[in-house]
């Protein structure tokens, strides 16, 4: 039995074999691309700038830089995976591809982290947003109907509204839900033009000094918390079967996706920190609508708000579109009740789990207070990058000679340096966010050893070989 946990399953048994659980294939570069954009610009941009200002003053641009580096690293190496392996499934069937069952469901389980808490995380951002506009509206929500039980009130309804809208439309289809993304992209989008528009008037020299005020501590600190902000290419890669060209168009999607992210990120952070004494600005919640409100442009300030509140749900859609697919890649290699395998006969989506999935984070979202989620999202996500890394080098070890319809620059160094940088950014993390994750890690342990891997196919022995 101890032997059938490092087993790896080989790339031709990836996916659906018998046609049972066959998804949908409707997504193009375009799609792909607004998908990574509309999970990346999100939170970390419209809120952790200020939280990042905190740790990092003026040194948040190159905190920005560092993260964004080491993303392009990883995105790289599963721009290569993505290719040779367009199925659902993302880091965890790469894992199983590579290191074996155990290690695929850890990975697996650790994204829980990235995907599914993190969806909740940012609905109840979206929640404060609308809460705090329809207070100044006059419109009150009560206290105990907009926080959840363990926040001092009883639900966080605006939370769980938001979390249910976003699970029905990604019920209803993938492509459906697409499109109404590339809507909301192009609302983010201008919502931050408007902001560097009205702000970078203001930017002067004298703001950028000192410009490490907490040294490379600091700036290390705030890369591990911005870390977060860039998260979202790897979704991408879940999308393997709904890709119309995925030996083509899934790299394009990932690295498409970053790159897009990266200029507007460095871009936003430069003016953030130029236009006001990063002091001002990191102790808002919303400190983009803050710095343009405090700059004079009331008006202006209230659309940027407007535009996180219409666009955050791209976000969630995301997150949630990610956590099913893996999850649905679970079920059918037998690790996960096979319920979850489930697809739509008419429209092609694994409804079961999307709606399981989406049921859950409402829960979630509507009682917990989520502190911290942020960085413990990063733990995980980090880890999965590693993993990915060393996918890469291990394959071009034992399967060089198969087909790379894109293949990673320099792997030896690319994913060299992504997993360098991910283990330094990994320990840069507050000690008790590596303390929640380790915990995380353990109770994943316990679940594979009395379920998981107890029905894994691979724990069955082979078909006695009787001839006649």
């Amino acid at each position: 039995m101890a032997e059938g946990r490092w087993r790896v399953k080989p790339i031709e048994h990836l996916g659906d074999r018998d046609g049972t659980s066959r998804l949908k294939r409707s997504l193009g570069p375009i799609h792909l691309t607004l998908i990574g954009v509309g999970s990346i610009v999100g939170t970390g941009i419209f809120v952790l700038t200020g939280i990042g200002a905190e740790r990092a003053g003026p040194g948040l641009i190159l905190a920005f830089v560092i993260a964004g580096f080491v993303c392009a690293m990883a995105a790289l190496a599963f721009a290569e995976l993505a290719s040779m392996i367009p199925v659902a499934g993302s880091a965890y069937t790469y894992t199983y591809a590579t290191l074996g069952e155990m290690a695929a469901w850890i990975v697996g389980w650790c994204l829980i982290l990235e995907y599914a808490i993190a969806a909740s995380a940012v609905a109840a951002s979206w929640s404060a947003y609308v809460t705090g506009w329809m207070n100044d509206a006059g419109w009150q929500i009560p206290l105990v109907l907009s926080n959840g039980w363990f926040d001092g009130g009883i639900l966080n309804l605006p939370a769980m509204f938001i979390a249910c809208v976003v699970t029905l439309l990604l019920v209803i289809g993938t492509r459906e839900s697409a499109t109404v993304n590339a809507v909301l992209v192009a609302i983010k989008l201008a919502a931050l033009t408007l902001f560097v528009v009205f702000a970078a008037p203001y930017v002067e020299a004298r703001n950028y000094e000192p410009f490490l005020p907490y040294g490379y501590g600091g700036v290390l600190s705030a890369a591990s918390l911005i870390f977060f902000a860039y998260l979202g290419f790897d979704a991408i890669s879940t999308a393997g079967e709904e890709t119309r060209n995925p030996n083509r168009d899934l790299p394009l999607g990932i690295i498409g996706s970053l790159l897009v992210c990266t200029v507007i990120y460095m871009i936003v952070a430069a003016v953030s920190v130029g236009a006001l004494p990063f002091e001002r600005v990191m102790h808002s919640d919303e400190p983009l609508a803050f710095l343009v409100r405090t700059l004079g442009h009331g008006t202006a300030g209230d659309i940027i708000a407007a535009g996180a509140i219409i666009t955050l749900p791209t976000v969630i859609m995301v997150m949630i579109y990610g956590q099913t697919r893996i999850f649905f890649a679970m079920a059918r290699d037998g690790l996960l009740p096979p319920v979850f395998a489930r697809v739509h006969g008419k429209r092609g989506t694994p409804h079961v789990v999307t709606l399981v999935t989406g049921a859950a984070i409402v829960v979630m979202a509507g009682v917990f207070p989520i502190e911290d989620i942020v960085e413990l999202a990063n733990a995980g996500t980090l880890l999965a990058f590693i993993v990915v890394s060393m996918a890469v080098l291990i394959l071009r070890g034992t399967q060089p000679d198969r087909p790379r319809p894109f293949r990673c620059p320099a792997p030896l160094l690319v994913c060299g340096l992504a997993i360098l940088g991910c283990l330094v950014l990994f320990t840069s993390l507050m000690s008790g966010t590596i303390i929640r994750f380790g915990v995380w890690v353990v109770i994943g342990l316990v679940v594979y050893y009395l379920y998981s891997g107890r029905r894994s196919p691979l724990r069955k022995p082979p078909e006695p070989n009787i001839t006649p």
